[in-house]
């Protein structure tokens, strides 16, 4: 059987994909996560595997060293997903 347009079907080969969406932004307090300003959160990217969010975690969290106020999180999307 033929497969038009070379799509083929997700394999037990290929890693699962697990989503981690990176965020941030300046919190009202630190011992709390109520962000200062909705409009201003800094949504870094979605990435498709733990590794890969860390790292743009770290970059930015590295930008804003500075800023005591400003924090960034990894939010496990997969598990989000999952039923």
């Amino acid at each position: 059987m033929s497969n038009p347009g070379n799509t083929s079907p997700a394999t037990s080969q290929e890693p699962k994909q697990l989503l981690h969406l990176v965020f941030g932004g300046e919190l009202t307090d630190l011992d709390s996560v109520t962000f200062r300003d909705l409009s201003k959160l800094d949504v870094v990217g979605i990435f498709p595997d733990y590794a890969s969010a860390a790292m743009a975690w770290k970059a930015k969290a590295q930008q804003t060293v500075d800023s005591a106020q400003t924090r960034y999180f990894i939010v496990h999307l997969h598990k989000l997903l999952q039923p």
